[in-house]
């Protein structure tokens, strides 16, 4: 049988949505940026972003505004937002099997033996994505607090990069020593 790769993995929209709340983020309150300047802080080709910013927009995550003084800027629903939240902004409700949509019936649900598993799987990953916030992420990769947000502990003197930052986050998350053992 030939793998084709996992399918159970963010979008590339999804990933360069949450990039994008993070830099913003690390801005001052009601800074408006320009889409080439968030394209290249974030890594992504302007012409997705801008679909991306569009799907952030119709959210209410962030706001755009034409004009010589226009550009972007992170709402107040955005910079309160979980990781969730911003996922499911671009790509709708996340479920790691059909069996665990709600509506969606699955003959085999009550016998199956896979069913609790990823019962629990899903509520580990959501607990992770809604209890990790895009304000705690900006800290972690700019090494400041974002601009009116007061937010868990100071971060250590070891801060880490924007794409690091993400991934300390999600060791801080884990509930095992293992997998935070293997960041070090």
């Amino acid at each position: 049988m030939k793998r084709a790769g996992s399918t159970m993995q963010l979008t590339r929209a999804a990933d360069y949505a949450v990039r994008v709340m993070i830099h913003f983020a690390t801005l001052p309150a009601k800074e408006r940026v320009l889409l080439p300047t968030l394209a290249k802080a974030t890594g992504a080709p302007e012409s997705f972003l801008s679909k991306v910013l569009q799907a952030l927009n119709k959210a209410g995550m962030i706001a755009s505004r034409r004009g010589q003084a226009g550009g972007f800027e992170l709402t107040d629903r955005g910079r309160k937002a979980s990781m969730r939240k911003v996922i499911e902004a671009i790509d709708g409700p996340i479920y790691l099997n059909v069996c665990l949509m709600s509506g969606k019936s699955c003959k085999r649900k009550t016998w199956c033996p896979a069913h609790p598993a990823w019962r629990n799987a899903q509520e580990a990953m959501m607990g992770v994505l809604d209890s990790t916030m895009i304000a705690e992420l900006a800290i972690e990769a700019s090494g400041v607090p974002a601009q009116g947000t007061a937010v868990g502990p100071e971060p250590d003197a070891s801060s880490e990069g924007a794409s690091a930052g993400v991934k300390s986050a999600a060791k801080k998350k884990s509930k095992g020593p293992a997998r935070a053992a293997k960041g070090k």
